[in-house]
């Protein structure tokens, strides 16, 4: 595909700069990583439970510029890159134009890395193979549009950067406007009533006069054991809480009591849907920490 080549401006070629191509694709995949990962809060997050996060992980926002460029040259070095060599390995009397050919390589390779991840974590195809193959698709048209323009390697990261804040806010605004905020649902004691299970194979069963049968349930430990929880067995007592300020939240929620001494009473928060109810508790930092979550059968 002439991967390196500026091309022409006013009939007359440029100088030949190897890096040129290489360079505009890391900064071209490291000024779409804030878009990618918008469009995946409004596809993923936007408008759903977020557990009680606490936040304050968002901090750790002051370091993605920092980051940006080495995610940049990864993408670029296992997609974009890698689809410019397969554009370059086609028939010379192949039609179509050259970036159609580099965006086929381009989804292709992402196709491959959405296999892998099939293979090696289980990630369905389905979910993984729109994203690993869209993201390769902004970077290969700018970076052919814009094929042969006289800027130096610093004044298209500028360039980059700017358009990918500007498009951020305006994408950013549109995107808040269109997501609703969650509202978790008001569940009456007779709606809590039944058997709650968990990934685990915890069993949590609420019966109509307030006591409560655990199989394998987490509960919060005491401040002096091991652990933030543990796993229980045995009976107890629970109570529909309406927001609970004992609980500093303003959420529903069921106040677990256990009998005996495995574990101490445990708050579990209401979320889901009114269609789909949960309970769920979170344990250890409130920034972070492991959410363990409860479904209807």
């Amino acid at each position: 595909m002439g991967w390196g080549k500026t091309g022409n401006s006013g009939g007359r070629p440029l100088p030949s700069r190897p890096n040129d191509d290489w360079n505009r694709a890391v900064a071209l995949c490291a000024a779409q990583v804030p878009l990618v990962w918008l469009a995946w809060w409004f596809a993923m997050e936007a408008g759903r439970d977020d557990y009680d996060y606490g936040g304050g992980g968002y901090l750790g926002i002051c370091c993605v510029p920092l980051l940006l460029p080495f995610v940049g040259l990864f993408h670029a070095a296992v997609q974009i890159a890698p689809a410019a060599f397969l554009a370059r390995l086609r028939p010379r009397v192949s039609p179509g134009p050259e970036w159609a050919w580099h965006l086929a390589g381009s989804v292709l390779i992402g196709a491959g890395w959405s296999v892998l991840g099939q293979v090696l974590r289980g990630w369905p195809v389905g979910d993984t193979l729109p994203w690993c193959a869209g993201i390769g698709v902004l970077p290969v048209l700018v970076l052919h549009s814009l094929r042969g323009r006289p800027w130096s390697g610093g004044g298209f990261w500028l360039r980059s950067a700017g358009a990918s804040l500007v498009l951020l806010a305006v994408c950013g605004a549109l995107a808040a406007s269109l997501a609703g905020d969650y509202e978790p649902p008001r569940l009456s004691a007779a709606q809590l009533a039944g058997e709650w299970r968990g990934e685990d194979g915890g069993v949590l069963r609420l019966a109509p006069g307030g006591e409560a049968r655990l199989t394998r349930v987490p509960a919060h430990n005491d401040v002096d054991e091991e652990g933030d929880y543990s796993l229980c067995d045995g009976t107890g007592t629970w109570t529909l809480q309406r927001d609970s300020a004992l609980q500093d939240t303003d959420r529903d929620g069921v106040l677990l009591r256990l009998d005996g001494e495995c574990g101490q009473e445990t708050y579990w928060t209401i979320g889901g849907t009114e269609r789909d109810p949960e309970l769920f508790v979170r344990f250890g930092d409130p920034d972070g920490g492991e959410v363990r979550i409860l479904t209807r059968d």
